[in-house]
């Protein structure tokens, strides 16, 4: 089907003064009107389009099983949720794994090691890199969500959705921003090879926990947008898109350390861009679904 050069034109207008989505937030409100919902659908809206606030959560439940594609079941899930979070919080405080005192993101942790049948004997166990990942998960979405019960659950099923979708990608993940910061930017990437900088990237924080705790909550949900619906990848663009926007800084330092150092405590100003940059990159790399919206 030819493309609508109108309808091009508009989205490039409300893209350059500051609409962009407009129209897209037309089509996702046309999508949630199917009943079941089509999450084959959704996830090639979010895949590439930023979800509008107002719907994010909604389609973050669907997407990742928390909520059926039948709207009739809603309400009865929605329920059945409530009961299961109040009957794994009452047997934690039971066997005194939790207490009033309690940050409410350990108290998730506990209930997710409980359902996992991993709860340790002892609250003080050390802990593992996957209940590390779901204390940054946690920590983030505990800040996006208005209740526990949606922050709990939503924090379960990302976490599970990762390692089972994206466990055996992750390791590989450092070589992939290698390869395509080569194609985007050779003298950088020999520049922090010169540097043995490479290999000392904040990989743990930028892949493993997601870029949480790292992006500012606005340019986090639109990076999850994409691993909810997806895609692990964009975390490897996002990461590179970090690298290209602080190259001068990055090619004045020559010592790994510093090069870690400043990533790990990169400026917040204008992130935003940077996520918006890397996820056209990703779109130039990977390519944009085509299944129609």
């Amino acid at each position: 089907m030819a493309e609508d050069p109108q309808r091009n034109f508009r989205s490039h207008y409300y893209e350059k003064v500051g609409f962009r989505g407009v129209e897209e937030k037309k089509s996702l409100e046309i999508l949630l009107k199917d009943d079941p919902l089509d999450v084959e659908k959704l996830c090639t809206f979010a895949q590439r389009y930023p979800l509008p606030t107002m719907y994010r959560t909604l389609v973050w439940k669907v997407l990742l099983g928390i909520l059926p594609p039948h709207y009739e079941s809603h309400a009865a899930v929605v329920s059945f949720r409530k009961e299961q979070y109040q009957d794994l919080l009452q047997a934690l405080q039971v066997i005194r794994f939790v207490e009033d005192s309690t940050p409410q993101v350990w108290i998730y942790l506990r209930m997710y090691q409980l359902e996992c049948g991993t709860l340790p004997r002892r609250p003080s166990h050390s802990l593992g890199p996957e209940d590390q990942m779901l204390i940054a998960i946690a920590e983030a979405m505990d800040e996006m969500m208005e209740n526990d019960v949606d922050s709990y659950w939503l924090v379960k099923c990302f976490v599970k959705q990762f390692y089972h979708k994206y466990g055996d990608s992750l390791p590989h993940l450092p070589k992939s921003l290698e390869h395509y910061l080569n194609l985007e930017d050779s003298k950088l990437l020999a520049h922090l090879q010169t540097c043995s900088a490479i290999n000392k990237l904040p990989y743990d924080v930028w892949f493993t926990h997601c870029f949480a705790g790292y992006l500012p909550e606005s340019s986090l949900q639109r990076v999850w947008d994409k691993v909810i619906s997806g895609s692990c990848k964009i975390l490897v663009f996002v990461a590179m898109e970090i690298l290209l926007t602080f190259k001068m800084k990055l090619m004045a330092m020559n010592k790994a350390e510093n090069i870690t150092q400043f990533l790990l405590n990169v400026p917040q100003e204008n992130t935003d861009a940077v996520i918006s940059k890397a996820i056209d990159l990703w779109h130039k790399y990977v390519g944009t679904p085509m299944h129609s919206v």
